[in-house]
């Protein structure tokens, strides 16, 4: 969302598109053909959310689709397919990504090679194989010492690249599930939170410089089975993290992993911190306003929509004074200023 417009991804027939709607009204401002509709047993069509920078968009299909359009009016400055660019492979659900937008460039995972792109015209500065394919999570940056590194999530670890040369820095696989790793790792200062589901668990890691071989070294502070996320991503607010292991809505310190307190809330689902809330929303269509509290669970609210033929995995958005919600086809938009 920016400047007024609300930007998601769709699919029609057999293509996806890149989506335009005006904030204030709802109504479509553009839409733009993104390449080949993704087709399996989960539900059809795109699984990322788009990056917004400036005046462009850019927005990763699950069929590997990369493109960079004008925000205004939707033409495209530059597409390319990166699984055929590169001879990668896709996953059993679609690459999911959003795409890491930096200074000059755009790092993706490419179906097991990770690319930086230049902004300007799609061309390649680097790529870098990592021997596996790509998890459904998007990448976070970190800076440790003088390096900038991204952080991405693939299908069987958690590994460090420096931004500017791909070199891999570091990796960890104890927290990887053999079935989709999704979650976006959460980064405070030196550490990284990681997390997934499928029974598996979520880590505290602590990185350092080290020396000129390796660049950085990794400790683990903690493993625990505590909040396993599984398609949403926790949320650090202070220093707790808020988020769902599994099917319960958990308080977890982050610096030691301790489990402040659980609550069943409004079932399995997403979150966001806004207005000093947690907005909630169930994979059943239950939407809650909960305080972001380590004390204890304290609702202030709740309502339903009701959800289509899948379970709800598209996250809340909260701006302006206005929280966003999607549900396969439907797009709704609630008035939550305070009076």
């Amino acid at each position: 969302m920016s400047q007024g417009r609300l930007f998601t991804l769709g699919a029609r027939a057999d293509t996806e598109y890149v989506i335009a709607f005006d904030v204030a009204s709802g109504k479509r401002l553009w839409e733009t053909p993104h390449g080949r509709r993704f087709s399996n047993d989960r539900g059809d069509g795109p699984r990322a959310t788009p990056t917004v920078e400036g005046d462009r968009v850019y927005a990763f299909g699950a069929s590997g689709d990369l493109s960079v359009l004008d925000a205004a009016t939707g033409k495209v400055h530059w597409t390319a397919n990166v699984l055929s660019k590169f001879k990668g492979s896709n996953i059993q659900w679609g690459l999911s990504e959003s795409p890491l937008v930096l200074d000059d460039r755009i790092l993706v995972n490419a179906g097991g090679t990770v690319v930086a792109l230049r902004k300007t015209d799609g061309s390649a500065i680097w790529n870098a194989r990592t021997g596996d394919d790509a998890g459904y999570s998007s990448s976070v940056t970190q800076k440790i010492g003088n390096i900038t590194q991204a952080i991405f999530f693939t299908s069987s670890r958690v590994v460090g690249v420096d931004v500017n040369s791909g070199r891999q820095l570091w990796n960890y696989t104890r927290v990887a599930n053999g079935v989709a790793n999704i979650a976006t790792p959460v980064v405070r200062g030196n550490r990284v939170f990681v997390s997934s589901d499928y029974g598996t668990g979520s880590a505290l890691l602590e990185l350092s410089p080290a020396d000129a071989k390796q660049a950085v070294s990794v400790r683990e502070v903690y493993f625990t089975r505590a909040m396993k996320n599984h398609h949403a991503t926790s949320v650090l607010v202070g220093d707790h993290l808020y988020g769902f292991d599994s099917m319960i809505l958990t308080a977890l310190t982050f610096d030691t992993g301790q489990v402040a307190w659980q609550h069943r809330s409004v079932g399995k689902g997403s979150l966001i911190f806004a207005d000093e809330r947690l907005y909630l929303v169930g994979e059943d269509g239950t939407i809650g306003l909960a305080e972001a509290s380590p004390a204890r669970y304290v609702e202030h609210g709740r309502f339903a929509i009701r959800p289509g033929r899948w379970p709800i995995w598209s996250h809340p958005v909260v701006s302006g004074g206005k929280l966003f919600l999607r549900d396969q086809d439907t797009l709704y938009a609630y008035d939550v200023r305070g009076k």
